[in-house]
């Protein structure tokens, strides 16, 4: 578990090989293990292969240039502080290892739009939560898909946790009939990496424990330590 965790990473350009049906099966068995409130599996995923998955990319492209966002739950509404610098951090390693430069607008809405391709990705799972358990109904269905990226590198199969995506979820209601009792979270595209493709090069960083972590502890005098 400790090697999956630190060697597992976003994966921005996939090989075009379809993933075995018996290897997504067992796949989805392990990402069914994952645990809810009160058991409460909320999840329900649409997974595409083939030909249905060029379909969803098709599609998705198409939407996108013509319609604004429509997310199911809110994004937010800006990112400040620490918040901002990580995620400016993450696109800058990006952008610098596919060459585009600051300035190179053109190029870095082309790589925006890489997402609705989904990285050329064989496979996408659409994470949908039951509307009515609200915030916590969402964060179980995080869960799984944790679960199911570190599954998927376990398996030898590279994976894309894709919020993007639930961006347009007046789209994926449409394109896979999901009822409005249900919300989009997010999705995951998946498959084999390109492990020569400059996109997968580069790996972002995490905060050490102590920028994350409290300790409160029940020594007399001292009330909390970070």
């Amino acid at each position: 578990m400790s090697r999956i965790l630190r060697d597992r990473h976003t994966c921005r350009q996939f090989l075009p090989d379809a993933v075995p049906r018996p290897v997504t099966e067992e796949l989805l068995a392990l990402a069914q293990r994952t645990p809810s409130w009160c058991n409460t599996q909320p999840w329900h995923v649409h997974l595409t292969e083939g030909a249905a998955t060029d379909r969803l990319r098709a599609g998705l492209l198409e939407h996108v240039r013509s319609r604004p966002a429509a997310p199911d739950l809110p994004f937010p509404a800006q990112y400040t502080g620490a918040y901002r610098e990580r995620r400016r951090e993450c696109g800058h390693q990006l952008y610098n290892s596919l060459g585009i430069a600051r300035d190179d607008q053109e190029g870095r809405l082309r790589q925006l739009l890489r997402n609705f391709e989904l990285f050329d990705a064989p496979h996408t799972a659409v994470v949908t939560t039951e509307a009515g358990l609200g915030v916590y109904g969402a964060v179980d269905c995080g869960l799984y898909i944790n679960t199911f990226l570190l599954a998927a590198h376990s398996l030898g199969l590279a994976a894309a946790p894709q919020a993007a995506l639930a961006s347009y979820s007046d789209f994926l209601h449409g394109h896979f009939g999901i009822p409005d009792h249900r919300h989009v979270v997010a999705a995951v595209s998946f498959g084999y990496a390109d492990p020569e493709h400059p996109a997968n090069a580069f790996r972002t960083r995490r905060e050490p424990v102590q920028n994350a972590v409290t300790w409160h502890t029940g020594d007399d005098g001292e009330a909390a330590r970070e």
